[in-house]
């Protein structure tokens, strides 16, 4: 199992603490090497961009794409958009993609605001000993927040 901190928007936080959006998307022009790693079961910590970390989640599923292009994306948004909440703006962004996964979220819960000092432009970070921001015990493999 890895773990993850997730970096978003609030107001898409507050959405998937609602229960309204339940897929987080990300999409890209170039490879992203932790996109192969997320896996069922996997835990995220949802951290508001320039906030704290407001929540945790796990992967119930996920799906990795390359090769895409603007029909498949599409496609993918007439399929999913309903869960993923992205707007028009977002879509028109995305349309030169090549790669991207979507993960479909479960078992979400609120835990108190926590803030962590990281100083990066990285979305998303598979955490790890070198790099936990203080959220993961790995020589216990236990939860901090």
């Amino acid at each position: 199992m890895n773990y993850h901190l997730v970096i978003l928007k609030k107001p898409y936080v507050d959405a998937i603490l609602q229960g309204r959006k339940t897929i987080e998307s990300r999409f890209y022009q170039t490879r992203q090497n932790w996109l192969s790693r997320v896996a069922p079961g996997d835990k995220l910590f949802l951290k508001a961009s320039s906030g704290p970390v407001m929540a945790t989640a796990s992967v119930a599923s996920s799906k990795y794409f390359d090769n895409l292009t603007a029909p498949r994306l599409a496609e993918l948004k007439k399929q999913n958009n309903q869960h993923i909440l992205g707007d028009e703006q977002y879509w028109r962004d995305k349309m030169n993609s090549r790669f991207g996964i979507l993960v479909w979220l479960k078992d979400v819960k609120p835990v108190a605001p926590r803030f962590i000092t990281k100083a990066d432009w990285r979305a998303w970070v598979v955490l790890s000993k070198i790099e936990s921001f203080g959220l993961v015990d790995f020589s216990l493999d236990s939860v901090r927040a």
